[in-house]
């Protein structure tokens, strides 16, 4: 059904970094803003409340959708009798499908997406521990960290051995009416009409600068904003662009190319937009009134306490850290068995339409994918994460101009015969 479709491709496509990332992005924008305005005035403010949803929104879900296209053509429409990232480029690889060519670019894949769940997670998990910790009045160590990907683990584990229905639906289902539950309660007991007015503005501020925020690049400061922010989150959508193609082709079998991109563009976007409108301003709100200062304790603490801090000016805080808690869990499971299915079907030599990976291959891959993790939350920081994804989302940036040119090909071929 459409709103299953719509909730798996969501939750497969922002994960748990974006609960991270609602709550506190705003925050490094609000000190240190674009265009050059004044770190903590109106205008750094404007602009904190709205380059969140910029980054998460159209730009994000549009990389998503040409590797999703690129694949499910030929899957579907030529009839591989695989699904793997090299389909994208059938149009070149058409009687090399197993080649070493196409096993080489299965593996760039492959490499990206290790790297890019794996920082996913190590944004989540922190927070996820974090908020376990304010729970159960338990130290936040490194321990505690580990305990919770170990978690992830052993569910996404179980969900990829139920398969896509039992398993991953589900899930996504769940997780979808939990995480709206949590806006509109937000949206009821918060700042109704602030939020609201702010979220307006944001819209509008970014449908007036789109074209200038997609092709600033700061020529005369320093700033370092478009590096640090703009290029580390397009490295991070084409790290995962081919996993969530891959992912989208599984289970949009019937859909039509333009039902799929609309679908991608529209709900995935405006899915990204609600997180950031109603949490992200909320926090931005709690700054801006002096109730708490959320920017403070990101400074001297870390960004993971400041979401729990914001939480805790919330009636039933406890109960409402604990639903997020688990919503920023499941999101995590979400994704990882998703990348999990994903790999496995990668690493399968035939995979038909409609037929799934062997389960215990899939369970190998649940369990490989959570050391990476681990390694990059042990080493610590946003930088190692930005790095990290920037090295492994260089190659998939090459492949996708042969894709791009690989699936206009094929179209204008199907529109000539």
């Amino acid at each position: 059904s459409t709103p299953s479709w719509v909730a798996m491709l969501f939750c497969t496509g922002v994960g748990a970094g974006l609960m991270y990332w609602c709550g506190t992005e705003w925050a490094y924008y609000y000190q240190s803003p674009p265009f050059g305005a004044e770190p903590r005035s109106a205008e750094a403010a404007e602009w904190a409340s709205t380059y969140g949803m910029y980054h998460w929104g159209l730009s994000a879900w549009a990389f998503y959708c040409l590797p999703t296209i690129a694949i499910a053509y030929p899957y579907y429409v030529k009839k591989l009798d695989f699904l793997r990232f090299s389909g994208s480029c059938h149009h070149f690889l058409e009687g090399r499908e197993h080649g070493a060519l196409a096993r080489f670019i299965d593996f760039l894949f492959m490499i990206a997406l290790i790297g890019g769940a794996a920082s996913s997670l190590g944004f989540s998990t922190p927070m996820i521990a974090a908020c376990i910790a304010r729970i159960f009045d338990v130290q936040h160590d490194f321990g505690l960290e580990v305990f919770v990907v170990v978690l992830c683990m052993f569910l996404f584990a179980t969900s990829v051995w139920l398969g896509l229905k039992k398993g991953i639906k589900k899930l996504s289902d769940i997780n979808m009416l939990l995480a709206f539950g949590l806006l509109a309660f937000i949206l009821v007991v918060g700042p109704t009409t602030f939020l609201f007015k702010t979220s307006l503005n944001g819209v509008g501020l970014m449908a007036q600068n789109f074209v200038r925020m997609s092709f600033w690049t700061d020529p005369f400061t320093d700033s370092r904003f478009v590096e640090d922010w703009t290029i580390f989150y397009w490295a991070w959508w084409i790290a995962y662009a081919p996993f969530v193609g891959l992912f989208v082709t599984r289970i949009s079998r019937g859909r039509s190319i333009r039902q799929v991109i609309s679908g991608m563009l529209i709900y995935g976007s405006l899915g990204s937009w609600i997180f950031y409108m109603i949490i992200g301003n909320y926090s931005l709100f709690l700054e801006l009134e002096g109730i708490v200062s959320i920017t403070e304790v990101m400074n001297t603490q870390s960004g993971n306490e400041a979401i729990v801090t914001m939480f805790d000016q919330l009636p039933f805080a406890t109960l409402v850290i604990s639903i997020f808690s688990l919503v920023a869990f499941i999101f995590a499971a979400t994704t990882y068995d998703s990348a999990s299915y994903i790999l496995a079907s990668g690493a399968t030599l035939h995979l038909k339409a409609g037929d799934d990976p062997a389960r215990w291959h899939r369970v190998f891959w649940a369990f490989a994918l959570g050391l990476m993790p681990v390694t990059l939350m042990f080493i610590g920081g946003l930088r190692v994460m930005q790095v990290t994804l920037l090295i492994v989302s260089a190659p998939i940036l090459v492949v996708g101009v042969a894709m791009s040119v690989s699936l206009m090909r094929s179209l204008r071929e199907q529109q000539a015969a």
